[in-house]
């Protein structure tokens, strides 16, 4: 059963989170109001 999960937020915290949670296996979608991440 594959997890979704969606992250508000494309600071660090948030793209470390989604590029670990897409290695274990999870369909990830990252919001970030900005143009750029970081």
């Amino acid at each position: 059963m594959t997890k979704s999960i969606v992250i508000v937020g494309g600071g660090p915290a948030g793209y470390v989170s989604a590029i670990r949670a897409s290695q274990l296996g999870a369909k990830v979608t990252l919001v970030e109001r900005g143009p750029t991440l970081g």
